[in-house]
């Protein structure tokens, strides 16, 4: 069986049908620093806990100063209406606990057998081969980590024809600020860069940190899902794909072009993929709305 990580994950991810391809690019599970080299993702800035132990547990333990975030391998909910707000630091490079401690669970990379295959509609997509239990980490989303310039200069760049594998994730910090994280697959990726839009995913992410502030877009299950299935989130970021705000509808205005239809079949489907204009302002800054 073809593997298209090329021996550079745990598992063999295959490739359906035999005998085809997605077009080439460098695969790597693991996010580098962009083309513009702004910042640097695999760069250790945490110290890392001192814990001498197998298993580091709260109130111990300096990276779950936040709380626990894994049960048995498991996103663990932040409350009971299982909302995923609590920040997730990981045990590091830096860490004195044990590689097989509870809190590494992103860093050790694909746990499930998955399957590239072409769609009908979507050009390729993203199955899995076996069974995913709800709160499982499937697979990053990495690629090159870009500064904003450069995210907006590809972006800018690209034809009506053309995919757009650029991720922007908005995070709110207590001090009102918002920090911004740009990820491009388009050259350099992994698995993740094949996982389709959905109006009713099967996956959500959340920012994992583990060696420093750049944080690993993580995907996890949002439900149990099947052998066979398709793997898909919401390109938002948001639990489903709603209908745009005033503002967003005034910039598709201008540029009606970049809105693209959506296919992924739900009984909410919102028709149109989800966008996001910042990265077309001419300003220097930002927009600041969802991802």
């Amino acid at each position: 069986m073809a593997d298209l990580s090329g021996g550079r994950e745990v598992l063999a991810v295959a490739v359906a049908p035999p005998g085809e391809a997605p077009p080439a690019f460098q695969y790597s599970p693991d996010s580098v620093a962009g083309a513009d080299g702004e910042i640097d993702p695999t760069e250790i800035t945490f110290r890392g806990c001192f814990c001498r132990t197998s298993s580091c547990v709260v109130d111990v333990c300096s990276c779950l100063s936040h709380g626990e975030s894994y049960n048995s391998l498991c996103l663990r909910p932040t409350d009971k209406e299982e909302e995923y707000t609590r920040p997730v630091f990981e045990c590091n490079t830096m860490c004195q606990c044990s590689e097989s401690c509870q809190n590494r669970v992103v860093q050790r990379g694909l746990q499930f057998r998955l399957e590239v295959f072409k769609t009908e509609k979507k050009g390729w997509g993203l199955r899995t081969l076996e069974f995913i239990a709800k709160g499982r980490f499937v697979c990053e989303y990495a690629g090159e980590v870009l500064g904003f310039n450069e995210a907006r200069r590809r972006i800018q760049a690209q034809t009506s024809k053309d995919s757009n594998y650029i991720i922007v994730v908005r995070e709110h910090l207590h001090n009102g600020q918002i920090m911004e994280t740009f990820v491009d697959p388009t050259y350099i990726g992994n698995v993740g860069r094949f996982l389709n839009h959905s109006c009713e995913p099967n996956l959500f992410m959340v920012p994992v940190r583990v060696d420093s502030m750049v944080p690993k877009l993580a995907l996890f299950a949002a439900t149990d899902i099947s052998a066979g299935q398709e793997l898909s989130y919401d390109y938002s970021g948001r639990c489903h794909n709603l209908p745009m705000t005033n503002r967003e509808e005034k910039s598709l205005q201008e540029d009606k072009r970049l809105r693209k239809p959506c296919y992924c079949g739900s009984r909410i489907c919102a028709s149109f993929l989800p966008w996001d204009g910042s990265l077309f302002s001419t300003l220097d800054t930002s927009s600041g709305s969802s991802p």
